[in-house]
């Protein structure tokens, strides 16, 4: 039989299609243009929805610039997003399409079975393992980085006193004192970001391992004689024995700062209660208590998700998908992981994810089986 050029020529590249965000707060985007010029000298081609980086601040006309085409980016054959999808954003995919993004795997309510039973092949980049090689991938990193330099800037406008020592004719002003509960990438970045403002700063987390890491950042380790390392770089959940010993000693410690910045996550479960109301009614009043756990319940007995709130004096700030508050460079940062996980997805301009390799294989959350 007589091949047409077409057939010649071999499967048509794919297409990737970025999506504008529906939800009202979420002002990411999927991909920037800059990445979107890095896909298209690839081979591939790129649908860009018609503002969806306009929340951004990126204009279609930057897209159009990098090579990509506005038009209906749900068709493509690669469609990626931020957040997870809506049930009304399911229904715009259809059978053999695959979806890139925040999917919520370990959440009761995601739209995973839905994906599943639209029959469209599925990549949560919250799955992908942390390995050294997938680092590049690792939105969660990349986000919780955001997440925890603007803890600090939002703790630093809601406290009533200086975060550097000042010294004036009029006196001394002695420098805050910060104290971050959970040190992970946010964590991190918040002791960072509270000793370049000139904080003395303090962490806490119960995987003793992250120790010489505090103190890399300049901040002192707050030894409370807990252990309880988990699986993938996380905590496990702690004995009720456990709990009860790491409540008294941290009542005890937390009256002492002006600012406590929490940021303890168990995957797939609530967070844990790290500010008890009686550690919060024996701070200063004027002190500041972020609390960056509030989608998953929040790490501080008072706390409100969502909403800034005075109790006892104290200023509770629980502050939701702060990434999106940035989101120019959360969107450069995000992209990067995106482009990396298409990288890994996509040969030679065809979707062709090896389902051997481990990163591959752990990301994704349905096949495309209905």
């Amino acid at each position: 039989m007589t091949q047409t050029s077409a057939e010649a020529a071999g499967p048509a590249a794919a297409t990737v299609g970025v999506v504008r965000e529906s939800g009202a707060d979420e002002r990411r985007v999927a991909l920037v243009p800059k990445a979107v010029a890095t896909l298209v000298k690839t081979g591939l081609s790129v649908v860009v929805e018609s503002g969806a980086g306009e929340r951004a601040l990126l204009p279609d006309a930057l897209y159009e610039e990098a090579g990509a085409t506005i038009g209906d980016a749900w068709a493509a054959d690669v469609v990626v997003k931020v957040a997870p999808p809506s049930a009304e954003e399911v229904a715009r995919l259809r059978s053999g399409q695959t979806l890139v993004g925040f999917l919520a795997p370990r959440d009761a309510d995601n739209q995973i079975a839905a994906l599943r039973e639209a029959g469209v092949q599925a990549f949560a980049v919250e799955a992908i393992p942390r390995i050294s090689r997938a680092q590049v991938m690792d939105a969660l990193s990349s986000q919780a980085n955001v997440a925890g330099y603007k803890a600090v800037l939002l703790a630093a406008w809601e406290s009533t006193r200086f975060f550097p020592m000042l010294t004036t004719a009029a006196g001394t002003v002695k420098p805050a004192t910060v104290l971050v509960l959970g040190v992970g990438v946010a964590g991190l970045q918040a002791l960072a970001t509270a000793k370049r403002l000139g904080a003395r700063t303090t962490g806490y987390d119960v995987r003793p391992e992250v120790a010489d890491q505090v103190r890399s950042v300049g901040a002192q380790w707050l030894d409370l004689g807990i252990e309880a390392a988990g699986e993938g770089g996380y905590a496990r959940e702690l004995s009720e024995e456990e709990r009860a010993q790491q409540q008294k000693e941290l009542e005890r410690a937390i009256t002492g700062f002006d600012v406590v910045i929490t940021t303890a996550l168990v995957p797939g479960r609530p967070a844990p209660r790290l500010v008890t109301a009686a550690a919060v009614e024996g701070m200063k009043p004027g002190s500041v208590v972020v609390d960056l756990a509030g989608e998953t319940g929040g790490n501080c007995e008072l706390t409100e998700p969502g909403r800034t709130v005075v109790k006892h004096g104290v200023t509770i700030s629980s502050p939701l998908n702060l990434p999106a508050t940035m989101p120019e460079h959360a969107s450069e940062l995000y992209s990067k992981n995106v482009t990396s996980l298409l990288d890994l997805l996509i040969t030679d301009g065809v979707l062709a994810p090896d389902f051997d390799d481990e990163v591959v294989a752990a990301s994704c959350v349905t096949r495309g089986e209905n």
